[in-house]
């Protein structure tokens, strides 16, 4: 009696262990998890003193109506961040699926930031975005065999997001963004790079 109980115990742990594994590979598939990160270094509007949003934004209607002629050219501004490199989001294959624009970008410290705008993934297991020196990967050895910077877990399979890029991972040597999955080693989404205009 006291084998078959250790038997039944075992068992029951062995399908609850096995159940949590599951429903932490297949639950993302079903979960959406959105991100709504503004650009760092955005610039909050500030409304004059006793205006509220609304009559704000009426007054901007009013205004964006005018035909303003402007001769003197912007000067350039070295404070201001600078868009390098941009590309648009594939589906990685027929399942796996992604939209968006990947954008990077120099800011005024030297640093680079890419940021990912309007994304729209397959959700996945321990989804990461990587930095790929292939400029259009079609499978996992396009992805890990050129060379590629973890720049750290997709934080949302939906939104807006913000990843600094470390130090020595200049932007000319990388060709693309990719979303993978590292448990399955599955290309979710690709965004090659082109420079900017």
């Amino acid at each position: 009696m006291t084998l078959r109980r250790t038997l039944y115990a075992l068992g029951a742990l062995a399908l609850f262990a096995g159940g949590g594994v599951a429903w932490w590979l297949v639950s993302p598939l079903f979960l959406t998890k959105t991100v709504r990160e503004g650009f760092p270094l955005g610039a909050e509007a500030i409304l004059p003193g006793g205006m509220g949003r609304q009559e704000a934004e009426a007054m901007m209607a009013g205004l964006s109506k005018l035909r303003l002629e402007m001769r003197e050219p912007m000067p350039a501004s070295s404070d201001q961040p600078r868009r390098l490199r941009a590309g648009a989001f594939r589906d990685g294959d027929a399942f796996h699926k992604g939209s968006g624009q990947a954008l990077l970008y120099r800011l005024p410290d030297g640093s680079h930031l890419l940021r990912l705008e309007n994304l729209n993934v397959t959700n996945g297991p321990a989804l990461h975005v990587y930095f790929v020196r292939h400029a259009d990967p079609q499978k996992r050895a396009d992805v890990t065999g050129d060379g590629f910077v973890d720049l750290g877990r997709l934080k949302g399979n939906i939104g807006e997001q913000n990843y600094p890029l470390p130090p020595g991972a200049g932007p000319a040597a990388y060709g693309s963004v990719v979303i993978f999955c590292r448990p399955f080693q599955v290309i979710f989404s690709v965004a090659s790079l082109k420079d900017a205009r």
